[in-house]
């Protein structure tokens, strides 16, 4: 049976709830979202005929500020996965101290079967069909799994003359842009923004390994998307040996390390990870039915990219991919996990017993919700930052929040997960009583 995400998060709260002994107002109020918007979306598709699509938005709490989450284009989406990354998100945005809430949004959809028009008219439709709901003040969502700041643009355009349309009106910069991040830089979004999930992570990565004093090189990375693919390229430039990669079709191994711009030429090429020639990175003559001509390289089953002999794993790619049925079998000193909703409260057991450190979700690609508020910040000030002031807010931010959540997990005896869910949840408490 597979694993309900919102089941995961609520059994996480219950966690911190008894270790801080939570006011069961408190816990009643964050168990459930505020708010589940739940719409149908026409779309005229290219053959002329239409077709409805069906999409949610889950604003789960805002009492630190308007609700902030990524919207998904994904044929799996469903309501409790919608209402879970929506929960983490009000978490997230309180581990690193940022005045947001969390919200979330979904659409049943396969992105790579639609043409670029119907991807347009389908992100249009969202954007009107929500726009009441949305604002700078309200709701502001961001990129998410398949989503994009070709479309963040083409829902803050449509979300701009819908509301001049009810309003009567032309709105300010401020009015629009904000409303949503993630968007390209043309479009007003903010540099770094790209990389940030990324870099974030690699930030508090580099915090755990000092605070903990022990040094780690080996690292192995499920999901080589975009975020999975920069936190490789940082670590790499750094010095770490990055041995394995996997996507959704295959996982590529390298027992001395390989090179992270080259699988990426090849996963451009070829549509999955592999190398053609671990010197050269991809030759003239490679054929991507062919393999690898790499001594000591190799494809290897997906799911034993999760349980390889590594110091450090990144799962980067979706939820519930180490749960009970393989923690046992992880070998890794440290999870960082990129991806959301990655470990399952069964597999955190099992982990805390085989003394893995595990960084959570939502402190350890944090950076990406960070960054976003600070182009949120940009356009409400009507800013501009360089990628360097980006860098320098984030890397302190990032870093401190380590700090306070290992400060945590030792003052209560408990994991890290634990931990920062303890910072937040007191985070939140704090603002729904202010709020009252």
């Amino acid at each position: 049976m597979a694993q309900n995400p919102h089941q995961n998060a609520l059994k996480q709260l219950e966690d911190v709830a008894k270790k801080i002994k939570l006011d069961k107002e408190i816990f009643e109020i964050l168990s459930k979202p505020q708010r589940i918007i739940m719409m149908q979306i026409p779309v005229k598709m290219d053959s002329g005929k239409m077709q409805m699509f069906e999409a949610y938005r889950v604003e789960h709490n805002n009492a630190r500020g308007p609700y902030k989450g990524g919207i998904r284009y994904f044929p799996q989406v469903d309501l409790n996965e919608v209402k879970a990354l929506a929960h983490w998100m009000s978490l997230k945005c309180a581990v690193t101290g940022i005045p947001m809430g969390g919200g979330k949004g979904g659409i049943i959809v396969d992105p790579h079967q639609l043409s670029a028009g119907e991807l347009e008219r389908l992100s249009r439709g969202y954007a009107r069909a929500a726009a009441d709901f949305l604002g700078p003040k309200k709701d502001v969502p961001a990129p998410d799994v398949y989503t994009n700041a070709q479309i963040m643009d083409w829902m803050v355009s449509e979300f701009k003359k819908t509301k001049e349309k009810e309003l009567g009106r032309k709105l300010k910069a401020s009015e629009y842009l904000p409303t949503l991040t993630g968007k390209s830089l043309r479009g007003g979004g903010s540099k770094g923004r790209d990389i940030a999930t990324a870099q974030g992570s690699v930030f508090v990565l580099e915090e755990a390994l000092k605070t903990l004093k022990i040094k780690k090189s080996t690292v192995a990375i499920q999901g080589f998307g975009n975020a999975g693919y920069v936190a490789a390229k940082i670590l790499h430039d750094k010095g770490f040996k990055i041995v394995a990669v996997s996507d959704s079709r295959k996982a590529f191994y390298c027992e001395d390390g390989l090179d992270p711009d080259k699988v990426m030429k090849y996963k451009e090429k070829c549509g999955t990870v592999g190398l053609c020639d671990c010197k050269a990175g991809g030759s003239k003559t490679c054929k991507c039915s062919g393999g690898c001509n790499c001594q000591g390289c190799k494809y290897i089953p997906q799911s034993q990219i999760l349980t390889l002999d590594v110091d450090i794993l990144i799962p980067a790619a979706l939820e519930n991919q180490i749960t009970g049925a393989n923690a046992g079998k992880v070998k890794a000193d440290i999870i960082l996990e990129l991806a959301n909703g990655a470990t399952t409260p069964e597999a955190d057991a099992i982990l805390r017993r085989k003394k893995i450190i595990a960084i959570p979700d939502i402190l350890a690609n944090a950076g990406g919700v960070t960054v976003s508020y600070f182009e949120w910040y940009q356009n409400m000030k009507n800013e501009k930052w360089s990628e360097d002031k980006v860098a320098r807010k984030l890397s302190p931010l990032m870093k401190r929040s380590f700090r306070e959540v290992y400060k945590l997990a030792r003052q209560y005896k408990t994991d890290l997960r634990t931990g920062a869910g303890i910072l937040a949840v007191k985070r939140l408490e704090e603002a729904i009583k202010k709020s009252r």
